[in-house]
């Protein structure tokens, strides 16, 4: 019970330095931005290919704060993001939560079906590498993760697009709405990601069936699935769990990748167009969005964890 009663601050405490954190990641990309050579604001607003009047010059000046040191800048900026105001965009002069709410839910549904594809193909790997003697197969399964991992998702895209669109016609490339247009795309995502999943499932499962507790299951007479899945899997869920809130982040760099070579539109579209046209403010809120979307799902990460292994949970420090 005392356990019990200590995780909600334990919850508490971890919402609070997530929390702490994003601010630390806003105020870092807002000081380097900032710091940096060149005006982009001032090259925009002085390129007559724009258009922009001396009043509309001076109304973005003024919302910005360009014309007030760096730490007043600042100040209003964290006001305005503890109201979920990002800010307006340069190039657009949208707010910046519309301009990155186009490209989100196309790139949520990718890094989702990929991730879901993922987890599936590395369990497959590593339940079958762990069935399998090493003459039957098993010895090939153990090496696909490396393999995997030793090819870039853009190849994968560029073979997939090559073989199964051009020379077998099995989806196109201009029919967003098709199945084929998600699911070629997150299976090639998914293939380089599943990688550090299956491996590290694969070891430990073979860790926790080299440990005492198995082996007095086995000798009790226990079949190689009961095995599995009642004490080896229970084990190596901790550092599966783990791995795979870490592959968040390459869901989120390889998803950009991966839009750019399929087409799709998505975050990677839009950053690419803020790059492009030195959207700053785009620019700050994605990689927030980055900071927050990774953040959330280590938090959530770190709260299963007690629920996996009661020795994780939170208990009062000894006197």
């Amino acid at each position: 019970m005392k356990q019990l009663s200590h995780y909600p601050r334990y919850v508490a405490s971890r919402i609070a330095q997530a929390a702490v954190t994003v601010v630390l990641v806003y105020i870092i990309v807002f000081v380097i931005v900032t710091v940096l050579p060149g005006d982009p604001v001032a090259n925009r607003l002085s390129n007559p290919e724009y258009g922009y009047s001396k009043d509309q010059i001076r109304d973005m000046l003024v919302y910005f704060k360009l014309d007030r040191p760096i730490w007043e800048q600042l100040q209003v900026a964290l006001v305005r993001l503890a109201h979920g105001d990002l800010g307006l965009s340069y190039a657009s002069n949208l707010p910046v939560s519309t301009v990155l709410w186009s490209g989100i839910p196309s790139t949520l549904k990718l890094a989702g079906t990929a991730f879901v594809f993922a987890v599936v193909l590395a369990f497959a790997i590593a339940v079958s590498a762990f069935f399998l003697p090493d003459r039957f197969g098993g010895g090939l399964l153990r090496s696909l993760p490396s393999l995997f991992l030793s090819v870039p998702n853009f190849l994968i895209g560029l073979v997939i697009i090559d073989v199964l669109s051009f020379q077998l016609g099995l989806f196109t490339l201009t029919d967003f709405r098709s199945a084929g247009a998600l699911v070629y795309p997150a299976a090639t995502l998914a293939i380089p990601t599943s990688a550090p999943i299956a491996q590290v499932l694969i070891s430990a499962l073979d860790n926790a069936r080299a440990q005492p507790y198995a082996t007095v299951a086995i000798s009790k007479g226990i079949g190689r699935f009961g095995l599995l899945s009642r004490h080896l899997l229970p084990n190596a869920a901790l550092p599966t769990t783990t791995i795979a809130a870490i592959i968040v982040g390459e869901l989120l760099g390889g998803s950009i990748i991966t839009e750019a070579i399929f087409g799709r539109t998505g975050v990677g579209s839009v950053i690419e167009r803020a790059v492009t046209e030195q959207d700053v403010p785009v620019l700050q809120a994605a990689v927030v969005l980055a900071a927050i979307v990774f953040l959330t799902i280590n938090l959530a990460v770190d709260l299963i964890y007690p629920a996996l292994d009661p020795r994780l949970r939170p208990t009062e420090a000894r006197r």
